[in-house]
């Protein structure tokens, strides 16, 4: 009897869709876990092994899906300020893109505004954390300085797009403009506002788009 000869089987075909969706799923899980405990506990009281058991992996998958506990701290800032599992440079963000096509001044204080209402109630408790730690630690006392630095110059660049629509007020310079804004963007200005006077996210966004364009445009 002729044994009929079997077809080769085909390799199977790695599932790189699946694979990716699971690592996105671990790193979520990760920055989740991680967040939570650094609002408990603080930055110095959390620890890696804490963040692993809390997020149900191995430690080696911390490292290797975030980095260190100074680069998971910044990742957890970062993706605060762009809203999504990943760090979004600022050109490349829908509010920031929306404020440039605006025709008008008072346009874009309104978009910037409704933007931190989505921004800051992720953002700003992080910000508390950040500012104990920035004292007792390098990084983080880098990373202060990076982002305050940075927001101030996103502000000069909107005070400067403000400007160029020419209802900026009179006698106000584009700096002067610019540290405005910077101020009463501060995540320490909006806890003052919705902790400690209990403001609802939208009446913090509308104060704030009728005050900046009150102050910086012309009637």
């Amino acid at each position: 009897m002729v044994k009929m000869a079997r077809r080769p089987k085909k390799p199977r075909r790695y599932d790189s869709t699946a694979r990716r969706a699971a690592a996105a799923e671990t790193r979520h899980a990760i920055l989740d876990a991680a967040r939570s405990l650094f609002l408990a506990r603080g930055y110095p009281a959390t620890t890696m092994p804490a963040i692993a058991e809390r997020a149900g992996v191995a430690l080696d998958t911390v490292y290797a899906a975030v980095g260190g506990k100074p680069k998971l701290f910044r990742l957890l800032v970062e993706t605060a300020i762009s809203g999504g599992s990943d760090a979004v440079p600022v050109e490349e963000r829908d509010y920031v893109q929306a404020i440039r096509a605006a025709p008008n001044a008072a346009g874009k204080l309104r978009i910037y505004a409704a933007a931190l209402r989505s921004i800051q109630p992720r953002l700003a408790p992080l910000f508390l954390v950040l500012q104990a730690a920035a004292p007792l630690d390098k990084d983080l006392k880098a990373l202060w300085q990076e982002i305050s630095e940075r927001r101030a110059a996103n502000m000069q660049l909107l005070a400067q797009d403000l400007a160029a629509t020419g209802q900026l007020r009179r006698g106000l310079t584009v700096e002067m403009a610019a540290d405005i804004i910077w101020t009463m963007n501060a995540p320490e200005f909006y806890l003052l506002l919705a902790e400690q006077r209990a403001w609802p996210p939208d009446k913090i966004e509308h104060w704030l788009a009728d005050a900046w364009i009150r102050l910086l445009l012309d009637r």
